[in-house]
């Protein structure tokens, strides 16, 4: 995950304590994030790598809705052409600017090599240090992204109809927690690596359940019947929410989204805890 190792991470820590700054729980994870946030700055050329990856996504998906809208001002599952566009760049958006998939490649390669053991014994939690290095490269990343989106979704299909530019910092938020429970739960298949040799099997079917459901295509396109089976999967509250939020905003829609989301990050924090919690156990029982 991004270029920051762990040694200099953990030697930033160590430096600040000979000073004698006194950290308190928090300022550890900030001294984490600032150090990946600035190793990541130094190569935000290299996001830009994939610019043309995601403008291939997008140019694919505005012709092909572009076929599904044959006449102007068309409704679809209640969204116009310009709406159901703008939320596939917004759920792509999300996606390719967290960039997830390297939160659990790095806790599959610390469990099987053998690195666990002597991240664990650091003065910091190993899971809230995974994720505040998650959380300081999407940090460089997002906003990229995010002005890229802007620019092809202005050019290509048109300003998104009745965006209230008043709502920005809500969306913020529920995209910020979107991210944080995809990271949480991508993290929790790969701390079962202390159980199963490889765990990258229930990854890409986590991967592909919100991809096909959530990013693809809004809730609202999918039976009535299965509507609100959907809505109680982290698919509500790791794309389907925030992309909603930014397409057809309402007070209403903001506050359930984000009481699901603060839900659903409890009972993923929680899990992440006790499978965590677990795998040491096991770890230590079997001599490390």
């Amino acid at each position: 995950m991004g270029k920051c190792g762990d040694k200099s991470v953990s030697m930033n820590i160590k430096g600040g304590c000979r000073a004698g700054v006194r950290f308190r729980p928090w300022r550890k994870y900030a001294v984490i994030y600032r150090s990946v946030l600035m190793e990541n700055l130094q190569y935000a050329a290299n996001v830009a790598m994939g610019f043309f990856t995601y403008f291939v996504f997008i140019f694919i998906f505005i012709k092909l809705w572009g076929y599904m809208y044959r006449m102007p001002g068309e409704l679809i599952a209640g969204y116009t052409k310009e709406q159901m566009i703008w939320y596939v760049m917004m759920t792509e958006m999300m996606l390719f600017g967290s960039n997830a998939a390297s939160v659990a490649g790095e806790v599959a390669r610390d469990i099987r090599g053998g690195n666990i053991a002597y991240l664990m014994n650091k003065p910091y939690h190993y899971t809230l240090y995974i994720l505040s290095k998650y959380s300081g490269e999407w940090s460089i990343r997002l906003p990229m992204y995010a002005l890229l989106a802007v620019v092809i979704g202005t050019v290509m299909v048109g300003p998104l109809p009745c965006f209230r530019l008043t709502a920005v910092p809500a969306m913020a938020v529920c995209v910020v927690m979107g991210l944080t429970i995809h990271a949480v739960f991508k993290l929790c298949i790969s701390l079962f690596s202390f159980w199963i040799e490889d765990a990258r099997p229930f990854q890409w079917l986590y991967d592909k359940l919100i991809l096909v459901v959530g990013v693809m295509f809004p809730v609202e396109i999918f039976p009535r019947t299965l509507q609100p089976l959907l809505k109680m999967t982290p698919i509500y509250t790791v794309c389907y929410g925030p992309a909603k939020l930014i397409v057809d905003f309402s007070p209403e829609k903001c506050l359930e989204i984000l009481a699901a989301q603060i839900l659903y990050l409890t009972a993923g924090g929680v899990l992440m805890t006790l499978i965590y919690r677990r795998g040491v156990k096991k770890l230590y029982v079997n001599g490390g």
